[in-house]
């Protein structure tokens, strides 16, 4: 089935006329949109289709040389990603933006020709959080610049909602001037009145699209990821469709726990390299983080000291009745990850950058665990404010 290009004009024009520019998510000024090869990658639903089409609307007043398509589009059914360039190019186009692209076999082939051939062509590409450009003969990892895009930080809500505007700060920062930041802050807003809600729906931006349905929207895209996003990327059989399934149910209904790595074995019928491999893929796929020594760590592939769901949205989406000691390690693990190493401690909860090791509890959570542990630290939900190494957990969330 051929289908005219028109259509993919048509919904360019209309999809980038209707975007709001009201916010942008900060990761827009971070990207430097003038490479001739621009990817961007992430997870499903953190808002990378949104950052084009602002963009496009943004950049080119006039969009007549301008063309945003998603490679899952049914026109691609019928016609290639050559033909389209193709006919973009004769027709005065200098940019495309192509999203999805993950979901287009070869892509990195598609990719590397535009580059290759047309080099008065501008592209910016988007894709699954799993995409690897530096693996397979068309090698993008010379041409393209790849930039990250995470769920939204509890500082980026915040914005979000209109609550408050505040520049990100630095572990450092927090580590030695929490009790000025956060006061500085909680002068301004209330932020325990506003982190709950972040929890419960405040990492991915499509939340506010339909609130009340979010928590099934969310699962509807983690089932999207599993039975289409990691097959697009990697080579799947529909067995280990279901079974991806299967331990993403099993990690939700008991995370974080310190697994017994047979026993999953066992309920998946895979033997340890499989199960490993499963693991991976729901990692890469920004569905489950996986908490390791440093000496684990260092491996491709080895099996985890602690298992988390990616975020806490997901623990509600996932699961029935999260715990709230389950949430709040969640959500440190979550935001420090983004911007710091973090590793499975002897002692304590989480080992951050090699120095630091942190507790995290409620307000009456003590240092009885690691004591006399140097550099060591809680982080305290429920509180406005700490006091010495006591730093109130929510204050993480402004890392990025």
């Amino acid at each position: 089935m051929e289908l005219n290009p028109d259509v993919l004009y048509r919904n360019s024009h209309r999809l980038v006329s209707q975007v709001s520019l009201d916010f942008k998510r900060e990761v827009y000024d971070r990207i430097n949109w003038k490479p001739r090869i621009i990817g961007i990658k992430g997870p499903k639903g953190v808002g990378k289709s949104t950052l084009l089409k602002q963009h496009i609307r943004e950049a080119f007043p006039d969009d007549s040389k301008v063309l945003y398509a998603s490679l899952d589009h049914i026109w691609f059914n019928g016609n290639s990603l050559d033909d389209l360039v193709e006919y973009h190019y004769i027709h005065g186009g200098t940019h495309l933006f192509l999203d999805e692209v993950h979901k287009y076999k070869n892509w990195q082939w598609g990719i590397k020709n535009i580059y290759d051939n047309y080099p008065s062509l501008n592209v910016v590409f988007t894709g699954s959080s799993m995409l690897q450009i530096d693996e397979g003969n068309a090698d993008l990892s010379r041409r393209a610049t790849m930039n990250i895009v995470n769920g939204m930080s509890f500082r980026e809500y915040l914005a979000f909602e209109g609550i408050l505007s505040w520049d990100k700060v630095s572990l450092d920062d927090i580590l030695s001037r929490h009790v000025e930041i956060a006061t500085e802050i909680t002068n301004k807003v209330h932020v325990l009145d506003y982190f709950d809600d972040y929890l419960h729906q405040g990492y991915y931006p499509f939340y506010k699209e339909d609130p009340e349905g979010f928590d099934e929207r969310l699962a509807e895209v983690c089932k999207q990821v599993i039975e289409q996003d990691i097959p697009a990327v990697t080579e799947v059989e529909y067995a280990t469709v279901q079974k991806l399934k299967k331990l993403l149910y099993i990690i939700a209904a008991q995370v974080p726990f310190i697994p017994k790595m047979e026993d999953i074995y066992t309920q998946l019928e895979v033997n340890r390299e499989q199960g490993l491999k499963l693991l991976d893929l729901l990692e890469r796929a920004a569905l489950i983080g996986q908490l390791k020594t440093n000496v684990k760590a260092v491996k491709k592939i080895s099996s985890p000291d602690k298992l988390f769901l990616d975020n806490p949205n997901l623990m509600y989406a996932l699961s029935s009745a999260p715990e709230i000691g389950t949430i709040r390690e969640t959500f440190f693990y979550n935001q420090l990850s983004r911007v710091c190493k973090v590793n499975y401690p002897d002692r304590g909860d989480f080992l951050v950058d090699d120095r630091y090791l942190f507790e995290v509890g409620g307000p009456k959570k003590s240092f009885n665990q690691i004591k006399d542990v140097e550099n060591s630290f809680l982080a305290i939900d429920g509180v406005e404010f700490g006091r010495g190494n006591k730093i109130p957990l929510w204050l993480f969330g402004f890392l990025y």
